[in-house]
């Protein structure tokens, strides 16, 4: 007899989440907020003695939006932008862009649905044409920001290794907000409190 198809993840408050099947209450906040913190970008690799979480790249990105934007962003725009890698915290899995087409249309399939559900539970409407795409110039300025000043790639490699044609950044847009090192990963804890912080600040404001 064929077994049931199972992929359950027991999260910090209790909760279940069927990662074939997610539904919008399957996780509270401060879970997301600790997935995020403790699943790291650029496969883990840092020149720093820690990874950079996609929790810290999160807010990251939802400033530099901010600031690329003639008008005040609402705060759904905000939070949309803080969880645009919301389901990679879910998963524990922030797959470098470039391996994703080799893992299948079953992985895309399993990110659809759990950025459905996220989407669903903080009540974020889809993404438009013209939105995502002011989106992706944010993300893909801090990528190229984070390749130099986290992981260690050369603005040469950036652009002709990594194929990124945005020009990072010199100043680290958490400085203003947070002080410390610049562009220095944080702890998982820290990363973890101060995107709950943002997220419990935009889904109030949402209400």
């Amino acid at each position: 007899m064929t077994q049931p198809t199972r992929a359950w993840v027991r999260m910090p408050s209790g909760r279940r989440l069927d990662l074939l099947d997610p539904t919008p209450f399957d996780w509270d906040d401060a879970d997301l907020a600790l997935g995020l913190a403790r699943t790291y970008r650029w496969g883990g690799h840092s020149a720093w003695p820690l990874p950079l979480s996609v929790a810290q790249h999160s807010i990251t990105v939802m400033l530099l939006r901010r600031s690329q934007s003639a008008q005040p962003l609402s705060p759904v725009a905000e939070l949309r932008e803080l969880l645009h890698d919301a389901e990679e915290g879910l998963m524990g899995f922030d797959a470098i862009s470039v391996i994703k087409p080799f893992l299948g249309e079953g992985f895309l399939e399993l990110a659809k649905r759990l950025e459905a559900a996220i989407f669903l539970r903080y009540a974020i409407p889809a993404w438009t044409e013209k939105e995502h795409a002011l989106h992706k110039r944010a993300d893909r300025l801090a990528a190229a920001s984070e390749a130099v000043h986290v992981a260690g790639w050369t603005h040469e490699e950036v652009r002709h290794t990594l194929k990124i044609s945005a020009t990072p950044l010199e100043t680290d847009p958490l400085f203003a907000e947070y002080g410390g090192t610049a562009w220095e990963p944080w702890p998982p804890a820290l990363a973890a409190e101060r995107f709950l912080a943002h997220l419990n600040r935009l889904t109030h404001l949402t209400r």
